[in-house]
This record gives C-alpha cells, structure tokens and sequence, in this order.
C-alpha cells in the first residue's frame, strides 16, 4: 500500500514590511512669465539671478500609502525685474509598511524624495525650455543631508525651549 501524505499548501505569508513606488506624477505645475513679451526684446543689463525653492511634503492616504510630494519653485529675475517663475510639484504614491516610525520619517523624508525628484528635474527643465528662455537645471540634491540638518535644527530648538 502507498503512503499517503498529508501536504497542505502553505499560505503565503505576508511579508513583515514593505517599500515600493506605485505611481509618480505631476501634481501640479505653474509658470508665469509677467514682463513677456518685453523680456525678449529688452537687452539685459546683467546676467539674471535664479533662485531656487524646494520643500518636501508627506501626506498618509492608508494604512500602507504614503504620497510625497516634492515642490520646486524656481524664479528668475534681471535686476528687480520678474522675468520668469516657475513652480511644479512632483509626487509619488508608496505603498510603505512594516517600519518603524523612525524608519518612516527617514524613509518618507530621504529615500521617496530621491526617487520622485529626477521626474521634478526633467519636468522643471523641460517647461522652461518650452519658454525659449536658457535652460535651467535643478542641481543635485541631498536629501539626507537636508534631513539630517531638520533633525539637528528641531533638537536645538527643543533643547532652547527647555532652557527657558
């Protein structure tokens, strides 16, 4: 006689934490060019300034999304004149779970900003060039450096309010 087992499937278990990009896209983007068209047509006296903002949000939809959007904002002016600005948010969708809240903050603050901000960079790029104005290309960011400064700067403030 033929032994019979007893095999039952095991059920897959579910993982303990998980990280993955879901989607990433352009939440929103805004130019103004307010001296167009006298911005092409007056000759410049010196070479334009750019100033560049960015700022990080994090926002929980469920249990397991996050979405983190990364915002840009980038003006140009020639002497007091505003000859461009431009502002685009790039976001990602994140299914995260499983983590620490620590491991969260880094994660939401560090490792999603660092995957939506080359999609930032191409967009901003990309929509000013569409001006016909010189190129303007986002520099390199750091965001664990930025992160780790945030978190220095709210340890000193804490520590001066306990002073007080």
């Amino acid at each position: 006689m033929a032994d019979e087992t007893n095999t039952q499937e095991a059920a897959p278990e579910q993982p303990q934490n998980g990280f993955q990009l879901e989607r990433c896209y352009m939440k929103d983007a805004s130019l103004e060019m307010p001296t167009a068209p006298q911005v092409f047509v007056t000759p410049l006296q010196q070479q334009p300034t750019v100033d560049m903002q960015f700022e990080v949000s994090l926002k929980t939809l469920s249990e397991k999304h996050r979405e983190v959007t990364v915002r840009a904002t980038v003006t140009i002016k020639s002497e007091e004149t505003v000859m461009l600005i431009a502002e685009v948010k790039q976001a990602g969708i994140f299914q995260v779970f499983g983590f620490t809240e620590e491991q969260m903050a880094h994660i939401g603050n560090v490792i999603c900003p660092t995957i939506v901000y080359p999609y930032l960079r191409a967009n901003v790029a990309d929509m000013i060039t569409r001006t016909t104005m010189a190129p303007v290309n986002l520099p390199e960011m750091n965001f664990e450096m930025l992160y780790q400064q945030r978190l220095a700067q709210a340890a000193a403030e804490k520590a001066a309010q306990q002073q007080n």
